[in-house]
């Protein structure tokens, strides 16, 4: 018979796949001797038995949750719905990825009208026990049963009101049995039923609905933006209460072991006297600092800073801890490696270095790839920031610059977002719901919430700036407006949020560029000691082009030059070459743009110092450059001597039914062969006359985009090496070149030996190599992936991540037969997928020479191709 549930002494930390990170915790801590309230876990496998089983837990497992809630009750001396001393446990979710705040948590269960008197009178504290019990009915209801936390919140407040009290712990006994009484006739209005009285079927919901959070939408979105598949599943954690809710002798808080913002090593977190953990979170309450803990209780404070101290060393990272005092006892409820900022991140690794700790390998290691982003773009402007006067400030929860436009709801800053617009969300507090607008969002501002709020947290972890707990706010969120320090700002409104210093400015206030320095440049050099691959970037300009050497870009991949074509001193030039009737006429207008390219390759090529430079030749079909507008076509029929028919008539032959599979790449230059005569003389003429001013050595790669025959290469590639040969022999150069292509078609991937007879190298474009072989454009995909998403069909965006069991195929063919014809052809990658870290992993395990992405996203590449050497030794 298969072992669905685990007692937490049964357990250890390299069952993390099994048991869940906080499972594999809670037994790791078991095992260590420290405070943990006792219970167990049902596995990850039975979260995935469960949507095997049509959404139902089998009678095995549920045989086996209560032969473990028996042993519970003989450990804790306690019988699981007893009416006089009942044992209560509290039902967590705890996937082996660390999901803050994404799943659903159950505290208090196993009350019910009968029990919570007995518990009352067990315990001497009538408040405590019916505190509990409102807990209780507003959690199951809310996350088993699904009826809004909203309305159970609008009838505490009303009572609140009622009594002129502030706090929820400032109610009574009584008055918290008024509350229960109108919950539960809001849960019988809402289900038809009266609330659920037999513990066992509350147990057994509660860890249904665990299992099923697995599976809600602000899960998939956060699984889909940290790359967490979608079978792993969750465990569940069923755990003895205790609680930090019986008076002034009691409490609940979040710790870490070292600053999860800034990474300093000093202990930093918050508790709540007279709370339970939602408390702390939810912010209803300002908490305290964890220092503070030494006035309130120093004897629990010296234990808990000794069980920190001890954590973080046999764990051998910064460590995230809840913990609960019942009656100045303390117990810890988990532990697990803290989210933190990347600027943190960086620090504590180099620390722990320093402290013998770990090694440099597993310093590269530990580090987010994706999580660098967050270092890699602007802070505000010094001198912009000296002049400008905050309106507020508050807590610096995420650390940052963020200025945009003002919006309430988290659906309106992401519509807002995805019409082009930076957005900073203002919310009385974040709820988990508010995932996809967070994400949206260039900055985050709440009214309630501490530094360990969900604002705060997810805001951390997703490197968004965040300034948390700004009381002072007035917000009125249905008439969308706010006041703060006598400024009323109204929803579209600029406001600049500053996440490390907490204050709060109106505008829109200038950034200035990052730097890689200190603790980053450290560990990228360590980097880039391990990686094999090398780090290329996508750049089209000499701006671009040196800020990514600035980055540590080792040359660059893809120089797209239609780029350079759109300026409006070259567009029309362009426009007289397409409507040109001859080729003589084309060779005309195509002449006049050689200076402007040439000084476009010099400028790239000065910028990059002899790194390698590949060049894609004109890839898009030339009804981009026509012009659409009735002024610019007249102009272009009166410079050519041409009607206006006559142009119109011109553009609108150009029209293509699928433009992606249309009249553009090499078929361009096998139409027009003068087009790649034009760019060949600029790229040489560029490369020669730097190489001897500048003393550069420099090879031109020259990429035929869009080939899928061997003959359509040759041709074209014919054409290069004819007009390069002239250029050479002109100068009298002994300049080197190469000529290779770009596969981004699914023939060019089956016939790549052929291929590589005539290129010298491959880069795989990988954005239109996913668009032909999945069949849809990444521009109309928008349109139904979400639903792909909630169906399960997909679990991330194909054109994000590399699709490695699809196109991962295609690529890994197209390198062996490659190089079966041509054991030194150079294979790079150049789509947006040279910046993503599963990509890079999966592009150094299958041997190329390279990866290349745009230039902000060069150090991820860097780190990301260390930690794939390390990843597959």
């Amino acid at each position: 018979m298969a072992k669905w549930v685990y007692l937490f002494k049964e357990g250890k930390a390299d069952m993390k796949n099994l048991l869940g990170g906080k499972g594999a915790n809670l037994a790791e801590m078991t095992n260590l001797g420290l405070p943990i309230p006792q219970g167990f876990t049902v596995t990850t496998e039975a979260c995935t038995d469960y949507y095997n089983n049509n959404k139902t837990i089998s009678d095995e497992i549920k045989g086996q949750i209560f032969d473990a809630l028996r042993n519970l009750e003989e450990q804790q001396g306690k019988k699981f719905g007893d009416t006089e001393n009942p044992l209560l446990v509290s039902v967590r979710s705890g996937a082996r990825a660390s999901m803050p705040g994404m799943m659903d948590t159950i505290l208090n269960l196993g009350l019910n009208d009968v029990a919570v008197e007995g518990f009352a009178k067990k315990t001497g504290n009538s408040r405590f026990a019916y505190d509990s019990y409102r807990r209780f009915i507003q959690m199951f209801s809310d996350v088993v049963m699904e009826i809004s936390k909203s309305k159970f919140e609008r009838v505490l407040d009303e009572i609140k009101e009622k009594k002129g009290v502030h706090y929820d712990n400032d109610l009574t006994a009584e008055d918290l049995k008024d509350v229960i009484a109108q919950f539960k006739a809001l849960y019988r209005e809402e289900k038809g039923t009266d609330f659920p009285q037999e513990p066992a079927e509350q147990l057994i919901e509660a860890i249904t609905a665990v299992f099923r959070s697995w599976d809600n939408p602000r899960a998939i979105y956060y699984r889909r933006m940290n790359d967490i598949p979608g079978d792993w599943g969750t465990a569940v954690n069923v755990q003895a209460m205790v609680f930090g809710n019986m008076g002034d002798t009691s409490g609940t808080g979040v710790a870490f072991t070292r600053n999860p913002s800034t990474g300093e090593a000093k202990i930093y977190g918050e508790y709540l006297i007279n709370a339970q953990g939602e408390d702390v979170v939810a912010g209803i309450r300002t908490p305290q600092p964890i220092t503070r803990l030494h006035e309130d209780m120093p004897e629990v404070y010296d234990e808990f800073m000794r069980i920190a101290n001890l954590l973080e060393e046999h764990y051998k990272d910064m460590q995230d801890m809840e913990f609960t005092i019942e009656d100045k006892k303390l117990y810890f409820l988990q532990t697990r490696n803290g989210k933190r900022t990347a600027a943190a991140a960086l620090k504590i690794a180099c620390d722990l270095v320093d402290e013998g700790k770990i090694t440099k390998e597993e310093a590269v290691k530990r580090i987010d790839a994706k999580s660098l982003d967050q270092l890699l773009h602007p802070a505000f402007d010094q001198a912009a920031l000296k002049a400008a006067t905050p309106i507020g400030s508050a807590l610096p929860a995420s650390p940052g610059a963020a200025a945009g436009r003002v919006y309430f709801t988290a659906d309106e800053a992401k519509e807002h977002h995805d019409q082009g617009e930076r957005v900073i969300l203002v919310r009385l507090e974040t709820s988990p719901e508010d995932i996809e607008g967070m994400h949206a969002s260039e900055g985050i501002l709440t009214v309630r919430g501490g530094m360990t709020s969900h604002a705060a947290v997810v805001a951390r972890g997703m490197g968004t700036c965040c300034v948390s707990g700004c009381g002072e706010i007035k917000i009125n969120e249905e008439a969308k407006y706010f006041t703060l320090g006598g400024e009323t700002i109204k929803e579209g409104d600029y406001i600049s949020l500053d996440g490390s210093t907490g204050k709060i400015y109106v505008g829109d206030l200038p950034t200035e560029e990052a730097t890689i320095s200190g603790n980053f440049d450290r560990l990228m050099q360590w980097a880039d000691e391990i990686r094999t691959l090398k780090v290329r970037t996508n750049a089209d300009t000499p701006e671009d082009a040196a800020n990514a050497v600035k980055f540590g870009a080792e040359g660059i991949g893809l120089c797209r030059t239609e780029h350079m074509f759109f300026n409006e001193d070259r567009i029309p030039k362009i426009r007289k070459m397409i409507l040109s009737k001859t080729v003589e006429a084309r060779e005309a207008a195509l002449e006049e743009l050689i200076p402007f390219q040439k000084g476009d390759f010099k400028g790239i090529y000065e910028a990059m110092e002899g790194r390698p430079v590949t060049i894609r030749f004109l890839d898009p079909p030339l009804h981009e450059f026509v012009p659409t507008n009735e002024e610019d076509i007249k102009e272009l029929a009166n410079d050519m001597g041409l009607t206006v028919e006559e142009v119109k008539a011109t553009c609108d032959s150009l029209h293509e039914f699928n433009p992606m599979m249309g009249h553009r790449g090499c078929r361009l230059a096998v139409t027009y062969p003068e087009i790649a005569k034009m760019q060949t003389r600029a790229v040489m003429e560029a490369a020669i006359e730097v190489k001897n001013e500048k003393g550069y050595d420099i090879v031109p790669e020259i990429m035929i985009p869009l080939v899928g025959e061997k003959r359509e290469l040759k041709f074209v590639k014919d054409v290069v090496v004819e007009t390069a040969e002239k250029v050479i022999a002109e100068y009298g150069s002994d300049i080197k070149y190469m000529v290779g292509t770009m596969i981004e078609i699914p023939r060019a991937c089956l016939l790549a030996n052929e291929i590589a007879e005539e290129a010298e190298f491959f880069s795989f474009g990988t954005n239109d190599l996913t668009q032909m072989t999945f069949g849809f454009s990444r521009d109309d995909a928008g349109k139904f992936l979400d639903s792909y998403y909630s169906n399960k069909i997909y679990e991330s965006d194909p054109f994000a991540r590399l699709d490695q069991e699809g196109i991962g195929q295609l690529v890994q063919m197209a390198a062996e037969k490659g190089r079966s014809t041509s054991p030194n052809l150079k294979l790079g990658i150049c789509g947006e997928h040279g910046g993503d870290p599963s990509t890079i992993e999966f592009c150094h395990k299958v041997g190329l020479n390279y990866v290349s992405c745009s230039p902000y996203r060069v150090p991820i590449a860097r780190l990301a191709a260390a930690q794939a050497v390390l990843n597959n030794k």
